[in-house]
């Protein structure tokens, strides 16, 4: 069953503020096996002119990500989550994430197409810091698998 078109434009309540740590960007940042000093060396990171040490481009996905289940876990979407494959990821920056950023995700239903019975479902997360400033924009694409005729 085709997603309801209605929902294009929905947006989602802020999540709770994340508080981006240290310990969290070097994790990351070692499990994509990044070696970038700026990413856990905060002297590197001031001599580049960052305040601490800053994260890889990528690890705003576990943030906007987490944030997006407001989106699948809908109720009324109808999403049949048992059949998602992530399609593709996309960032666009205002500055990098940085330790001690707080940020919040606010979710937003960018589009939904249906393609040989797919239903493809795109969402726009904006993050912002705890002053209300842009950080970065994700967007997600999710790809609910048509169901198997029997």
């Amino acid at each position: 069953m085709a997603l309801d078109q209605s929902f294009v434009g929905r947006t989602y309540p802020p999540t709770d503020p994340y508080e981006v740590g240290r310990e969290k960007i070097r994790e990351f940042a070692e499990a994509v096996g990044d070696a970038n000093p700026a990413y856990t060396d905060p002297e590197a990171a001031k001599a580049l002119g960052y305040p601490d040490v800053i994260a890889p481009p990528t690890f705003v996905f576990a943030i906007s990500f987490k944030a997006a289940g407001q989106v699948v876990t809908d109720p009324q979407l109808g999403l049949d989550y048992s059949r998602v494959v992530h399609g593709d990821q996309k960032f666009a920056y205002s500055r990098p994430v940085q330790a001690g950023d707080r940020l919040t995700v606010t979710s937003t239903i960018e589009s939904i197409k249906s393609l040989a019975g797919n239903d493809v479902l795109e969402i726009r997360g904006e993050v912002h810091d705890e002053a209300g400033k842009h950080v970065v924009t994700a967007w997600t694409k999710l790809v609910a698998r048509a169901a198997e005729e029997a």
